[in-house]
């Protein structure tokens, strides 16, 4: 190993804190932090306890901060009143001091926009009503999800014209965001939340151009793109998260061959997509048959753009008392490390997202560049928003 190596049982880190370039955007290491839904944002604003919370991880050395999901301007998107949004005025006079203080802390943010569509109503996951709560929520094809059934209707199917006031909606927040400062935009398209729930079969059912095949069902989500692309111009980023499972459904699994995956893909890259983030819970799992290679590795072969994996990184799992999602235990294993290290000299990622362990503690990128291996303990925790809060203030 080089003299600027950062040794941990046999392999080099190094190259994880090595530059890299998105575009025209510079980034000083490879490693992003994961966008995480916090809610201290009241009536939509992120105040200064926002713009710290996301400084201090720049200055502990993460290369790209993804915000937490940040709403766009359509009365249905937001499932809070602490979730921050991308337009009204005083959250944007709110975001352009995030930015600021980020980039004084010598770190790049990208905006996640959001529209949760029908899963902005979860009364398990959030008590309180969101903003609108009086009016339907926008689903292709006027239901949830499969864990909910299709009888569980949140209001009639859209009409042509409410899906390209969300298209605009989209592109309006991406124009907002690069004018506060932001480095890049990324739309959260995973997760059966907005247009995840355009692009599955089980959730879009329609039988028009936003619906049928596979082609008509990405419709949606290629003039979300084509939309941002035409507010924010060519070179800045546009990254794309979507996943496998579900909201409601961690077994789904709406791409079963690479040939599903390359048909979901390959719209996005022809509308302007630059980076692909591909969320999955555990980042060693292989996709599929036949192959080691998990979904970041699969999105980097199918389209050669930039890709982020996330998965679990440096976590170990408690189990949870949760009925509906019960968690095994996930013990953690320095091969763990051993293996992403593996996946990136063999080229299948780009860039690495960590979440949680960024959360209690934000010096963590530093510390492990230093050579402080110790800061690779697994953090261990149950599921819950909640049970971060302490540590996630700032």
């Amino acid at each position: 190993m080089s003299s600027g190596a950062i040794p941990y049982h046999g392999v080099d880190l190094s190259p994880l804190f090595t530059p890299y370039k998105l575009l025209d955007v510079e980034l000083p290491t490879r490693i992003c932090m994961a966008p995480m839904t916090r809610e201290q944002s009241p009536g939509g604003v992120p105040g200064e306890n926002v713009a710290a919370y996301y400084a201090r991880r720049a200055a502990g050395g993460v290369g790209l901060i993804i915000t937490e999901g940040t709403t766009v301007d359509h009365p249905v998107a937001s499932p809070g009143a602490a979730v921050p949004n991308i337009h009204d005025a005083a959250a944007l006079e709110g975001w352009k001091i995030v930015c600021r203080d980020v980039h004084a802390s010598g770190g790049k943010i990208a905006v996640q926009l959001w529209h949760t569509g029908a899963l902005r109503i979860n009364p398990g996951r959030r008590p309180d009503p969101p903003p609108n709560a009086h009016l339907p929520s926008f689903s292709p094809s006027g239901f949830k999800n499969k864990a909910s059934e299709r009888g569980d209707t949140v209001g009639e199917p859209p009409t042509d014209a409410e899906i390209l006031a969300v298209i605009e909606a989209f592109g309006r927040g991406a124009a907002a965001a690069v004018a506060c400062g932001f480095d890049a935009v990324e739309v959260h398209a995973g997760h059966c939340y907005g247009p995840d729930q355009w692009a599955w079969d089980v959730t879009n059912i329609r039988n028009d151009r936003w619906g049928g095949d596979i082609q008509r069902r990405m419709t949606f989500s290629v003039e979300i793109v084509k939309a941002i692309r035409k507010a924010i111009g060519p070179r800045v980023p546009v990254i794309w998260r979507f996943s496998q499972w579900k909201i409601g459904d961690y077994t789904a699994r709406p791409f079963k061959t690479p040939k599903d995956l390359e048909d979901y893909l390959h719209p996005l890259v022809d509308a302007g997509v630059d980076c692909f983030d591909a969320s999955t819970r555990r980042f060693w799992i292989k996709e599929f048959e036949g192959s080691d290679m998990g979904l970041a590795g699969w999105a980097k072969k199918i389209t050669g753009k930039s890709v982020i994996m996330v998965g679990s990184v440096t976590l170990s799992l408690e189990p949870t008392n949760s009925q509906l999602h019960p968690e095994p235990v996930v013990p953690f294993n320095p091969e763990q490390i051993v293996d992403l290290m593996q996946r990136f000299d063999e080229g299948q990622f780009d860039l690495v997202a960590v979440g949680r362990m960024l959360l209690s503690n934000p010096d963590w990128v530093n510390q492990v560049k230093a050579g402080h291996i110790e800061a690779l303990k697994p953090f261990a925790m149950r599921y819950g928003r909640g049970k971060l809060d302490e540590h996630a203030q700032l």
